[in-house]
């Protein structure tokens, strides 16, 4: 199967080479070639160029005439939490009449209630719930995706859930990648011994996982209320025996020492970072770990957003995610988070973009073939409705805009 796209008013985040991961200043930067066209093979970016060079496309088995319209490389959501059972909406009534996040789950709600949930949902099921949720966020023109467990909070039920993650993967054009999160809070049954809980994520859950090769990352809550650096150091500790790397929620309750931790253990990213410091970022600007900022979840809950502007204006790069789940994100659309980078977070067009296609890729592993389009990365590319300019994306906050996605070189919407 071979795919040619001409007469593309711009392609954007086209570049060859390209950076790993793009920071600071250079972030409200983005290659683009204006009346462009786009040729894949399989499931591989060919080539591109300006029209001026088109090289006609009689040998192509699709062609997609792009007038008037934007080809970008579809969205890395590196950081969300879609394999669950039913919803949370009552819990949604709580938050409106003035409970806290985390007054919620002392309640037994919060994770604990999706804990229940899941336990009592057959594994055919939770596939079900879950693949309508990743062709959702196909339609919003995702075409990478990564995918925690972390609602079973027992061996059985976690291993159920990456074996659903899995599943997602083999049956979906989506490139997915597993996070195994049994630390994202302690059990009902574990109540008053975090210790305990953490024994058994070392003793017994890490090693099923790993002997099944169900997950290709591990992340702990460390935050206030939920892990302790401690634990967490642990926890990474027997998971690089097991040849399992971090990434981390960290900071979004308090200045918990996540990132120091995540850097510490060379996590792949730091997630959520809405208490983020000078100490904060002078580590994070001498390390490979991602900066991974989740608006969607500081906007639901109305807590205080991480000071993205000055972390770009220190040289750091950020990569933004839905955090799609029950509780705290309910919603998977990726150019939403542009808006909310743009409208909260005080960020360029061009930086919430990078943050969302390369730096997003990077923060999953997947820089080298994910999050630009570049000869020999895969070809998935969405093609925007009729647009003034890729600055709309953002700016028409409300609007659906993707006309077209394209993932390992196929249409698929």
């Amino acid at each position: 199967m071979s795919l040619m796209i001409k007469n593309a008013r711009s392609l954007v985040q086209a570049a060859d080479p390209v950076a790993s991961r793009v920071a600071g200043t250079d972030m409200s930067s983005l290659p683009v070639i204006e009346d462009g066209w786009l040729y894949c093979e399989g499931d591989t970016i060919k080539s591109y160029g300006p029209m001026s060079g088109f090289p006609g496309d009689t040998d192509a088995d699709e062609v997609i005439d792009a007038s008037g319209r934007f080809v970008l490389p579809a969205w890395c959501d590196s950081h969300t939490h879609i394999v669950y059972a039913g919803s949370r909406e009552r819990e949604y009534m709580d938050k409106i009449r003035g409970l806290s996040y985390e007054e919620i789950a002392k309640r037994g709600g919060g994770i604990l209630n999706s804990a229940k949930l899941l336990r009592e949902t057959s594994e055919e099921d939770l596939y079900q719930q879950s693949l309508k949720r990743a062709n959702e966020i196909i339609g919003f023109g995702t075409g990478a995706v990564e995918i925690k467990s972390g609602y079973g909070l027992d061996t059985p039920s976690e291993l159920k859930m990456l074996r659903v993650i899995k599943r997602i993967g083999e049956t979906t054009p989506l490139d997915v990648k597993a996070t195994f999160l049994g630390a994202h809070a302690v059990p009902a049954e574990y109540a008053g011994n975090r210790k305990g809980y953490v024994d058994l994520i070392i003793n017994e859950m890490i090693p099923a996982v790993a002997d099944e090769g169900l997950a290709d990352f591990i992340d702990v809550f460390c935050d206030r209320g939920f892990f302790t650096v401690e634990d967490t150091e642990r926890i990474l500790t027997s998971a690089s025996d097991w040849g399992l790397p971090a990434k981390l929620h960290a900071n979004e309750l308090d200045f918990s020492g996540g990132i120091q931790t995540g850097v510490k253990y060379k996590a792949l990213s730091v997630d959520h970072l809405e208490f983020t410091g000078d100490e904060e970022i002078e580590l994070l600007l001498n390390s490979g770990t991602m900066p991974t900022l989740l608006p969607g979840a500081a906007f639901f809950l109305g807590m205080v957003d991480p000071p993205a502007r000055k972390m770009i204006d220190s040289g750091l790069p950020l990569a933004l995610a839905t955090d799609y789940n029950p509780g705290s994100s309910p919603q998977g659309d990726m150019k939403l988070i542009m808006s909310l980078g743009c409208i909260r977070l005080r960020m360029l067009p061009a930086e919430v973009i990078n943050a969302v296609t390369i730096n997003s890729a990077y923060a999953m592993g997947l820089s080298s073939s994910h999050g630009s389009i570049t000869p020999g990365k895969r070809a998935n590319i969405i093609i925007t409705k009729e647009i003034p300019s890729y600055e709309y994306l953002p700016y028409a906050y409300g609007s659906h805009l993707i006309e077209r996605v394209i993932l390992q070189g196929r249409i698929v919407v």
